[in-house]
């Protein structure tokens, strides 16, 4: 693995500081990440949703492993910074197999991961047992420092997200998880879900690390989530499907109108070519056998 990929995976993993939080847009492909390193984003994340959707399937591992790194390379491909990509549970059946993903995630250019907590499958309360899921985190770990990078790994913890478990016990119960995770080798404990001020504030009390918390409108803002502890902040399949109902809009009125009103506030044409002729210095996967 190239110098230049641990120094990304380096920068990344500075960038989650504890009340000064890294905002993540996510994308969903080159030209979403293109926009997104223009307006100045030092990290780029990739989201299952919007890679699933735009390739015109549902989320949830829908996507082969494949499929999916080719999304990732693709982006990683197109921008200068670090680039962090949402593996969903891993696209693996047991831990050596996740690890096997996290070797192709940084052979493909990206130098951070999500890994959720989710189980596939839908079995039993819908989350992955705890300990199979150190085991998965614990193989991350392992085989990406064989490849010489720190890959930054965040560990979605679900238990929000699918309401899994006594409410009265949730809260305990996800921290428990995320330090757990923690203590396998994640850098970083993502609780999507998680909207209330009291409940982000004790997460980033209990959990030993930056805590990542999934940005909704009904959330806190960015610095209500700053003030209290946030490490890292993802906009996950918001931005895409924002996108999708801008869309689904132009889609709806022109035809049914005969206006163009839907089409008001775009990006001229000679913007987007100028965005897109100023070529990044890409990311270079490395070459077979080395």
């Amino acid at each position: 693995m190239t110098p230049e990929r641990a120094d990304l995976a380096t920068t990344l993993l500075r960038l989650h500081r504890p009340g000064e939080p890294l905002v993540l847009v996510n994308v969903w492909d080159p030209g979403s990440a293109r926009v997104v390193a223009a307006a100045g984003a030092p990290a780029i994340a990739t989201g299952s949703a919007g890679v699933s959707h735009a390739l015109g399937r549902p989320d949830g591992e829908m996507l082969s492993r494949e499929e999916m790194l080719a999304a990732v390379r693709a982006v990683a491909a197109s921008v200068p910074v670090p680039v962090t990509a949402d593996m969903e549970a891993g696209y693996g059946g047991t831990p050596a197999e996740v690890g096997e993903t996290m070797a192709m995630v940084l052979d493909a250019g990206a130098v951070g991961v999500n890994i959720e907590d989710s189980d596939p499958s839908g079995a039993g309360v819908g989350l992955v047992e705890l300990e199979e899921q150190r085991r998965r985190l614990g193989a991350a770990r392992a085989r990406a420092e064989r490849e010489g990078v720190h890959l930054v790994i965040n560990a979605r913890c679900d238990a929000f997200w699918r309401q899994a478990g006594d409410p009265a016990t949730r809260l305990a119960g996800a921290v428990e998880r995320a330090n757990a995770y923690l203590d396998a080798g994640a850098d970083c404990a993502f609780f999507p879900g998680a909207v209330d001020p009291s409940t982000i504030a004790a997460l980033v009390q209990g959990v030993r690390g930056p805590v990542n918390v999934l940005a909704t409108p009904a959330s806190p803002t960015i610095p209500e989530l700053a003030a209290l502890g946030v490490g890292r902040v993802s906009l996950g399949s918001w931005p895409a499907r924002a996108a999708l109902t801008l869309l689904s809009r132009i889609a709806t009125e022109v035809p049914r109108t005969g206006r163009y009103d839907a089409l008001q506030g775009a990006m001229s044409y000679a913007d987007a070519q100028a965005l897109f002729s100023a070529v990044p210095t890409p990311h270079t996967p490395r070459s077979a056998g080395e």
